[in-house]
């Protein structure tokens, strides 16, 4: 019962990018054939919003809900997580989904969303495999 509080806002983000269109394929599609702002705007907003909190969150040091300190380790950037991103962004610009959205997507009817859902997961388990063997 203590995790319902998560299940809610989960349900109203899911709510919040249905009526923004951002799961929207058609707007995912737009954004990648660059015939639109829409999807830039969004991801932009969500940006600022983003180096705002991580800065606040770096000044203020504050603690999560258990009182466990908060920490921000960086990550370097390296070739695999380049070729990562592009197969990510691929992904993303085939299907007309990112993973978070899949979820609601499924929710709002789109069931050969299923399809892309268990693909991700396929993926995420040959990655499991292959992970010693891959540029990290």
């Amino acid at each position: 019962m203590k995790h319902t509080i998560y299940l809610i806002l989960g349900v109203f983000f899911g709510f919040i990018l249905t009526k923004t269109e951002v799961i929207s394929w058609f707007r995912i599609q737009e954004m990648f054939r660059f015939q639109s702002f829409h999807m830039y705007g969004v991801i932009g907003s969500a940006l600022v919003v983003g180096i705002i909190s991580i800065q606040l969150i770096k000044r203020f040091h504050p603690s999560t809900f258990e009182g466990e300190a908060i920490n921000l380790d960086g990550k370097p950037l390296t070739f695999g997580s380049a070729i990562g991103g592009t197969i990510f962004g691929l992904g993303w610009a085939l299907t007309g989904a990112c993973p978070g959205p899949i979820f609601a997507l499924i929710g709002d009817g789109n069931l050969i969303f299923l399809l892309v859902l268990l693909s991700a997961i396929l993926g995420t388990w040959i990655y499991g495999l292959l992970k010693e063997k891959l540029p990290h």
